[in-house]
């Protein structure tokens, strides 16, 4: 088939070349360049780079819309669109024989937006996967045409999720395209309870030991990929990983001190700290401007013993 691919950061590259492989792609559409590194250099998109190296045009407009035109002109059966970052129009969704289809890293409706995988993550789903849906005028609302399901490990963080989701998204793209090109189109309404999954901000990533530990966890592996999990402690300390506490349930409520206190250091284990509901491992920070280092070498910089406070106003 002849196709467009929509796409700009690098997720969406191994969608690209899988695209490129088994079908002729007219256009890469993407983002255009923008400033990256010290001295803020203008760079291209990883899709941009990528299409180059494919020999594959680029188009970078600043409104999608601008190019409408030039895309139906084109004559494309399909376009696949991987996490390019821009609300589409009815006019450019016009611009292909078929449609568009988008790749989404959740099982729809659940995790409609920008951020599926970290929220997932941060909601404590135990399975998760990738849904291949038309796009419609909605924020991710159209119907599908193929999904995949996959669980998610306990202590499993978002680009470690994000590896596996983009291998099965790859093959799931394969098969779906495949169908189309033989006809077989199918555009099944979605149902059942939408969640929504938007763009997360520094205020998202704040964490305090006032929460129940699983949901501390939670967030720090859902936000590894960025922007990650912090607490204030003499400036930002970012947290890296963690471990919830498997010498008690994970609810359960201990007395060993107030929430945010130090319950004890272990050199080769971390920090344990109490949590509202529960304790939970601190194993690897990264304090402001500093190098990421194992969590309890943090404390015991700090000289803080059992009781002592980990974050302070």
């Amino acid at each position: 088939m002849k196709l467009l691919f929509f796409g700009t950061p690098k997720i969406a590259v191994p969608f690209l070349q899988a695209c490129a492989a088994r079908h002729e792609v007219l256009a890469a559409v993407t983002k255009p360049d923008s400033p990256s590194g010290r001295g803020l250099d203008l760079a291209p998109s990883p899709v941009k780079a990528a299409a180059a190296a494919l020999g594959i045009r680029s188009i970078e407009p600043q409104t999608p819309s601008v190019v409408a035109a030039e895309l139906t002109g084109l004559g494309a059966d399909l376009a696949v669109v991987v996490a390019y970052g821009k609300i589409l129009k009815p006019d450019v969704l016009a611009a292909t024989k078929h449609g568009f289809m988008n790749v989404h890293f959740s099982l729809l409706p659940k995790y409609r937006g920008a951020a599926p995988i970290a929220w997932s993550l941060i909601r404590g789903e135990t399975r998760t996967g990738v849904s291949l849906f038309w796009l419609d005028e909605g924020m991710d609302t159209g119907p599908v045409q193929l999904r995949r399901e996959a669980p998610i490990g306990p202590d499993e963080d978002a680009p470690a999720l994000a590896e596996r989701l983009t291998a099965m998204g790859v093959e799931a793209m394969i098969a779906a395209l495949a169908d189309v090109g033989a006809g077989k189109i199918i555009r099944e309404a979605q149902s059942g309870d939408a969640s929504l999954a938007p763009k997360l901000t520094r205020k998202d990533a704040a964490i305090t030991f006032d929460q129940p530990a699983v949901d501390i966890h939670n967030r720090v592996r859902g936000l590894r990929g960025g922007p990650r999990a912090y607490f204030e402690r003499g400036g930002s300390v970012t947290v890296l990983k963690t471990a919830l506490d498997s010498s008690a349930p994970t609810g359960e409520s201990r007395a060993e001190g107030v929430p945010g206190a130090v319950v004890r250091v272990e050199r080769n284990h971390g920090v344990l700290v109490q949590c509202r509901l529960g304790r939970l491992w601190l194993v690897e920070v990264q304090p402001e401007g500093k190098k990421q280092i194992p969590a309890a070498d943090f404390v015991n910089g700090l000289r803080l013993k059992p009781g002592d406070l980990l974050i302070t106003s």
